[in-house]
């Protein structure tokens, strides 16, 4: 639960944190910094494996970032840790099998009830089965894959901003954290 005391932690998911989740990072982060939430709102990304652990951001996503001004040269790609899931107040999974992935890895209801898939945020899909609200890996593809990406978790960054907002207000309650959208 979140505490007035700490920023409130977001965390996005993917699988070797080169491509989807950092994308989700930073364009959240720049999200928070517009809304004036930037310094009561941290994000991060990881990879539920660690195939890239310590390279830097694909560059096909470094472009599409930088084509929106957003700079990227500082990330490191990371493996999940297990005591994220006490230090994060949302965890955005980024594919069905991180949903899956991050599910088995929680230690109870209060882990469970951080996970949400990132695109049930976007509110043209919310509400839809989970195996719906998945984003592929664009580093099998091209750019074409990687500006799909991009409009996938854009769809969603303003509902996490709103849903983020209200959690720092006070404003969520337990039935809104635990939202299912299986």
């Amino acid at each position: 639960m979140y505490s007035a005391s700490r920023p409130y932690r977001i965390i996005a998911v993917c699988t070797g944190n080169i491509c989807r989740s950092p994308m989700a990072e930073l364009m959240l982060a720049e999200a928070f910094d517009a809304a004036g939430l930037a310094d009561v709102v941290a994000v991060d990304s990881a990879g539920i494996t660690s195939y890239e652990v310590g390279r830097p951001i694909d560059p096909r996503a470094a472009r599409k970032l930088s084509a929106h001004r957003i700079l990227s040269t500082s990330h490191v790609a990371r493996v999940w840790r297990q005591e994220w899931f006490r230090d994060r107040d949302l965890i955005l999974a980024l594919d069905v099998d991180h949903y899956g992935w991050l599910q088995q890895a929680a230690t109870g209801q209060g882990d469970l009830a951080k996970i949400r898939m990132l695109r049930s945020f976007d509110p043209a899909v919310a509400g839809r089965n989970t195996l719906e609200l998945g984003i592929d890996d664009p580093w099998y593809g091209g750019h074409r894959d990687f500006d799909a990406t991009w409009d996938l978790i854009n769809a969603a960054v303003p509902g996490i901003v709103g849903f983020a907002r209200n959690a720092i207000a006070g404003k969520q309650d337990d039935t809104q954290q635990v939202r299912s959208t299986s």
